[in-house]
């Protein structure tokens, strides 16, 4: 259900409504240009500053098992900061962007802390399932409250709203009340995972240095988990093609003259089409391997940059969408569980600490690449196809890792700790 939450803030807080009312009421005074380039700052911004605190609230979360009081303060703050978005009026872009910054540090860490908790909660053979589940109903949630939104926004007078902006700004703000509602359940039934400390650990230590120090060493036995950082690296690189297909979709659809509405369309199937594919995708995993169903996923996104190559009308857009919505839940999924069952239980939060910061990261690097291309070849159709190299070079690395060897050297490392 915590999927089902916080998915809202991607759809219509990240992906859809608060950036087009960014850059036509909140920064309607500035140049398109400098507007453009003070929201992407504001999601750098907000990356780095989750990027630093992550890991070292991750250790102390494990060592003081406080998982879910950590998901509860940055779930609050992400909260506030998003309802506050209704009193955004035109010229209040920087107020905007400040809000922006916060709502996405509160869902990026609160995230951490909810993804720490899943290879507590079931078994190594139920993380695939469980994990695409998630997706599913996280698309499913998110899905709903935007097309709610949308409504809302094209026809105000039917929910009792006197225009289209002040139904935008309160579209904006049900996002931060649907994220608090849907989080009840999490904290109501979900059991905080037991405190384990490892051997040579006081238990009456001191929660902030023994994080610090449980980090530090994290870091320098990377080694020992090799076959999780390996995933990690494949990760950044494969989800760094799906993050560019996402963000630069409409950029290209806007260059070859797709309608607005159809884009929005296809978001909407996306989100819609995902729902059933990311559980199909947690079946399949039982049957192939999560790693194999991952290959799979990675080889539809390759046809998809192809086809998008030669993609000229809004038939093919909304065609593209629907292969995109078949795969991208799938396979963020699997790599989740898969990460998750080769990571040490008892330090689950600082792992998805770096797992969170390795994901966000994902998606600079593609769109650079993406603007490198456009630069130098004047058109986005070749570099769209150019994204089909983090989707290869990411399954090359995918390959050599060995998920079992992972798992076994995850397990032996639980043996050294003890119940607090």
């Amino acid at each position: 259900m915590y999927d089902w939450a916080n998915s809202a803030f991607q759809t219509t807080i990240i992906a859809a409504v608060f950036p087009i009312y960014f850059h036509t009421v909140a920064a309607a005074d500035l140049a398109p240009a400098d507007a453009t380039s003070k929201f992407a700052w504001a999601t750098t911004i907000a990356i780095l500053i989750v990027a630093l605190v992550a890991p070292l609230l991750g250790a102390i979360a494990d060592y003081a098992a406080m998982k879910k009081k950590l998901l509860a303060v940055f779930l609050g703050v992400g909260v506030i900061a998003t309802i506050a978005m209704y009193w955004i009026q035109r010229g209040d872009w920087l107020f905007a962007l400040v809000l922006f910054v916060i709502g996405n540090v509160g869902v990026a860490g609160s995230i951490v802390f909810y993804e720490s908790m899943l290879p507590h909660l079931v078994s190594e053979s139920e993380l695939d399932r469980v994990s695409s589940a998630g997706y599913a109903v996280g698309y499913l949630g998110g899905g709903v409250l935007l097309a709610v939104n949308l409504l809302m926004i094209q026809k105000p007078a039917w929910f009792g709203l006197p225009d289209a902006a002040t139904a935008t700004r309160l579209s904006l703000a049900s996002v931060g009340v649907w994220w608090l509602v849907f989080s009840i359940p999490l904290f109501r039934r979900v059991p905080e995972p037991a405190r384990r400390v490892e051997a040579g650990e006081r238990r009456g230590a001191n929660v902030f240095a023994t994080g610090v120090h449980r980090l530090i060493e994290t870091f320098f036995e990377l080694r020992r988990y090799k076959q999780a950082f390996l995933l990690l690296i494949a990760f950044l690189l494969y989800n760094d093609g799906i993050q560019t297909i996402i963000r630069m979709a409409t950029t290209y659809g806007s260059e070859i003259n797709i309608d607005e509405s159809a884009m929005i369309t296809a978001l909407l199937i996306t989100q819609f089409i995902g729902v059933p594919f990311a559980f199909l995708f947690g079946y399949l995993a039982d049957r192939i391997g999560p790693k194999t169903a991952v290959f799979v996923g990675l080889a539809v996104y390759a046809f998809i940059t192809v086809l998008g190559y030669f993609m000229t009308n809004a038939t093919e857009f909304l065609a593209l969408a629907l292969l995109v919505g078949m795969v991208q839940g799938g396979t963020q999924a699997l790599s989740r569980s898969m990460f998750a069952s080769m990571i040490p239980r008892h330090k689950s939060s600082e792992f998805f600490a770096f797992f969170g910061v390795f994901e966000r990261y994902a998606g600079i690097l593609g769109p650079a690449v993406f603007a490198w291309v456009v630069e130098r070849s004047g058109t986005s159709r070749n570099a769209i196809l150019s994204v089909i190299a983090f989707f290869v070079i990411g399954a090359a690395i995918l390959a050599f890792v060995d998920v079992d060897e992972g798992r076994r050297a995850a397990r032996a490392a639980e043996a050294d700790v003890l119940p607090a």
